[in-house]
């Protein structure tokens, strides 16, 4: 019987998830760009980010633009790993034993 890998519970959060898909497929993103692509609110958004920051999936950068704050998100060497791995285990449970 096959044994199915646990999923990487940073990963298994939906909006975590979406923010990295979002940023495997772009070099940065900026917080009003993630938060209009996931439809969430910027408190649980910032949360979000900071758990992703945290674990080393993302790092972030807060800077200025016109005198008004920009933060900036991109994913590291880590968080592409952890995606591709968690990507793996997802389709390890829907094609058992490929």
């Amino acid at each position: 019987m096959e044994t199915f890998k646990d999923l990487d519970p940073l990963l298994h959060s939906q909006l975590r998830l979406a923010v990295v898909s979002i940023l495997i497929s772009v070099v940065e993103a900026d917080f009003t760009f993630l938060k209009e692509k996931t439809g969430s609110t910027a408190g649980n958004l910032s949360v979000q980010l900071e758990k992703l920051n945290t674990g080393g999936y993302i790092s972030i950068e807060k800077t200025f633009r016109n005198k008004r704050p920009l933060t900036t998100c991109r994913i590291t060497p880590v968080g592409i790993k952890q995606f591709e791995n968690y990507v793996k285990a997802i389709q390890a449970y829907i094609q058992p034993g490929k």
